[in-house]
């Protein structure tokens, strides 16, 4: 296995959903490779942290931006499907 396929599989190495031999064969790499278990590592622990805290709450002037691009996507969105 090689660097890249780790960045591939990443995310299914993470959530535990990934093929047993898969796992097996990343496993083999990430014994060996040292960059490669310092990215998953790190990929492990900004998770926990991102899980583990509280939302943080958007400012009114962002609040009011996003809603109004949503508001404008919905409006065009709907004039595509009448059109």
């Amino acid at each position: 296995m090689k660097c890249k396929n780790i960045i591939e599989e990443i995310s299914s190495y993470l959530d535990g959903a990934i093929d047993p031999a898969l796992r097996a064969e990343l496993e083999e790499h990430l014994a060996k490779c040292k960059r490669c278990r310092l990215v998953v590592d790190t990929c492990k622990k900004t998770i926990q942290i991102f899980c583990n805290s509280d939302p943080v709450p958007l400012p009114d002037t962002t609040r009011s931006k996003l809603h109004s691009a949503l508001m404008q996507h919905l409006h065009q969105a709907k004039q595509i499907r009448h059109e």
